[in-house]
């Protein structure tokens, strides 16, 4: 799919949550508006990206407005289906999968599916032509039939998911289009999996959740770095024991794109520096936020209840663009509201606290800090680091390399995985499909994608607030209270 940001259609077909949200979305459609954060871009009426132009003053007197409507929108609605937690997949040998984006980031995660035996692609799905086309020489070079080419419009990925012969779309496109795709895939019976984040908006996260559970369809966040090495090793030893009683954990994604959102060849059109036009919170917390979620079972036995957020002024993006864009540039045109730095406090059921930070516009080096604290130690990332007892004892960092024991099977089993992120891509796609081919449950679902994507539109509601504390919504209605597997799975008999 073109990288251009471009409209997503209104959902029609899901009918609106009743109980306390709808009240006040009845009574007031003001406070409906501070649930929206893509103004101008979904065509929902006001948005929160509108609320970031407004002076401090301003933002201050909207706070309780902002409060009263997350407020109403944590208590969950009325379950319109059933569970999808622990529900397998259906066995089959061979999976087929539609692709929708071809980009960089779609163009490099296509040669993953085709290194996998038991995995055909079918169908290739963008707006532009030539970068479909060379999806589709990817597919015949590796000795499968040629796949259909969707490239007419930007609404030809509807055809791809109306296929018979496609059981699971791949979703790799401007965030904004996350949500219309992963709704269209489902209402046409695929389980579905999303890049980062999966939708912009609280009602689009509740929607994902009632269409997964009414279809019976998977939708899934595909969240990398919840299969890193070191975030399976760390994963392990958590459920172990080896850091005592879980008590405190953080992740981010703090990497610096400034050259990279201002070149047009990298981002094809602006569509995700706009991001930093409309919304001040945290736009990209899934890297960070997924596997201390997992570390600490959130959704299986824990869960996340609140976020508080602040943020800095924004003047990395102006900076940038003062010292390196020609005047007259479309970018001169652009307002950024965008928190260089935002930091988010979340806290569970549990009493733990995970600490949250995204940082896109400022001089880093790459971080997700990936952290994870207990009654017996911590270890923290970048670089790697542990301090455990009782074989630590003297207030020095030790060797994590001595842990390789605590490896995940899935990275014994893998020693030098292709493809990027250290591998990690390729050791989610081949355990998702894995899962498919067997009928497995899937490690994660919708409602860890729920979970892992709310604190999009709640760090900016928070921010708004000045910092106040917002529920995050129970998107399982109360299955997390309830003990099951995740990421820390076993291998499983072929």
């Amino acid at each position: 799919m073109n990288d251009d940001a471009r409209p997503a259609p209104e959902p029609q077909d899901i009918p609106p949550h009743s109980g306390a949200a709808d009240e006040v979305n009845r009574q007031d459609p003001s406070r409906r508006s501070v649930l929206w954060t893509t103004a101008g871009v979904a065509g929902a009426g006001l948005g929160l990206g509108a609320l970031g132009a407004g002076t401090a003053s301003a933002a201050g007197a909207r706070a309780p407005e902002a409060l009263t409507a997350a407020e109403a929108v944590a208590a969950a609605p009325p379950r319109q289906g059933r569970t999808m937690a622990g529900v397998p997949f259906e066995r089959r040998s061979t999976v087929r999968v539609g692709i929708i984006g071809l980009g960089n980031r779609g163009d490099s995660m296509i040669d993953l599916f085709l290194a996998l035996p038991g995995v055909q692609v079918k169908a290739v799905c963008d707006t532009v032509r030539d970068k479909a086309e060379k999806a589709a020489r990817k597919v015949t070079a590796a000795g499968q039939p040629a796949p259909a080419i969707y490239a007419k419009d930007e609404h030809d990925y509807e055809n791809l998911c109306k296929r018979g012969d496609i059981d699971f779309v791949y979703v790799v496109t401007p965030w904004e289009l996350h949500f219309p795709m992963a709704k269209t895939a489902m209402l046409n019976g695929k389980h579905v999996g999303v890049e980062c984040p999966i939708a912009m908006r609280l009602e689009e996260l509740w929607q994902l959740v009632d269409l997964s559970e009414r279809t019976r369809r998977h939708c899934m966040q595909l969240e990398n770095c919840c299969y890193g090495k070191n975030e399976m090793r760390v994963l392990r030893m958590a459920h172990a024991g080896l850091f005592g009683e879980l008590q405190h954990g953080a992740g981010a994604y703090n990497h610096d794109l400034r050259e990279l959102m201002f070149d047009p060849d990298y981002y094809e059109g602006p569509w995700r520096r706009l991001w930093h036009t409309r919304l001040r919170g945290d736009l990209y917390p899934n890297h960070g936020f997924g596997p201390v979620a997992n570390y600490m079972d959130v959704n299986r036995g824990d869960r996340v209840v609140s976020i508080s957020s602040v943020g800095t002024t924004a003047l990395g993006l102006a900076a940038y663009r003062e010292e390196h864009m020609e005047p007259g540039d479309p970018s001169w045109k652009e307002s950024y509201i965008g928190a260089d730095r935002t930091i988010s406090l979340v806290q569970t059921a549990k009493g733990r606290v995970i600490r949250l930070e995204h940082d896109v516009s400022s001089p880093h080096p790459y971080s997700r800090i990936n952290s994870l604290g207990g009654t017996k130690g911590v270890f923290e990332d970048y670089p790697e680091r542990i301090y455990l007892e009782p074989t630590n004892t003297n207030h020095q960092w030790d060797d994590f390399t001595k842990y390789a024991e605590w490896d995940h099977w899935l990275w014994k089993e893998h020693a030098n995985p292709p493809g990027g992120h250290g591998g990690m891509d390729y050791i989610m796609v081949f355990r998702l499909m894995q899962c498919m081919r067997l009928g497995l449950v899937p490690d994660f679902d919708v409602y860890d994608a729920a979970v892992w994507t709310a604190p999009v539109p709640l760090s900016h509601l928070s921010i708004k607030a000045k910092g106040a504390p917002l529920p995050i919504p129970d998107f399982t209605r109360g299955e997390w209270k309830k003990a099951r597997s995740g990421t820390d799975s076993e291998k499983p008999a072929e």
